[in-house]
């Protein structure tokens, strides 16, 4: 097997972000944020975080900020829970949280937060549970998790369990290893995953053992 190409992707990823007159620029506008995160950590794995201009992101992630003290996935667009843990994890990336208004920021995610646990992605009250996922990982990050209620948090992803093991968007959910894995990095992320971890690694064995596919590969459910 030869070597990863790192040179080859690095080249890429500078390409995508170059093209913004794209059609595909123009219809994923409201996403760059979170490209911006993808894009960076691989460079980051890589090696080559330094090909960027940190203090250009940077000014770029911060003018998407909303008085509210989220994020959105662009400058003009409307904030989100999703493209606000992508603007934190940028930063932190860069060692550069300090420009953040953390307690803004964390007051933001908190207040999404359900009665029963759930969170929304934003004002307009969507619930899933990757929301609980990305608000747990977002509020560790800025060490502000005593802003929620961790124990309803992590009652409410398991209330989302199924009979197979596996975990859906929201009660009674079609279960999906996206969303069971995004459980598995919430209870790392909350702390308590002393608890419900076996139960977890338990539904994620049986669901793993009826997802592989033939080829080797493992279906997404």
């Amino acid at each position: 097997m030869g070597e990863l190409a790192a040179d080859k992707h690095v080249e890429y990823i500078l390409s995508v972000e170059k093209r913004k007159d794209s059609v595909e620029s123009a219809v994923m506008e409201h996403l760059r944020v979170n490209r911006a995160y993808w894009g960076l950590t691989t460079l980051d794995l890589l090696g080559k975080l330094d090909v960027v201009d940190s203090d250009e992101i940077i000014e770029w992630i911060m003018k998407c900020q909303h008085e509210s003290g989220g994020f959105a996935g662009n400058a003009g667009h409307d904030p989100h829970v999703l493209y606000t843990l992508s603007a934190i994890q940028v930063l932190a990336l860069f060692n550069k949280l300090n420009v953040l208004d953390v307690d803004k920021v964390s007051n933001y995610i908190a207040g999404l937060q359900n009665e029963d646990g759930s969170f929304s992605g934003d004002i307009w009250g969507e619930v899933d549970t990757r929301f609980s996922y990305i608000s747990l990982c977002g509020l560790s990050i800025l060490k502000c998790l005593d802003k929620i209620n961790v124990e309803k948090a992590v009652n409410y992803i398991r209330s989302c369990q199924n009979v197979d093991g596996g975990f859906g968007c929201t009660p009674g959910g079609e279960s999906h290893a996206g969303q069971s894995i995004m459980f598995l990095i919430s209870l790392y992320c909350s702390f308590v995953s002393a608890v419900w971890l076996p139960l977890l690694l338990l539904g994620l064995y049986i669901m793993l053992t009826r997802t592989f596919s033939d080829g080797g590969c493992v279906n997404d459910k």
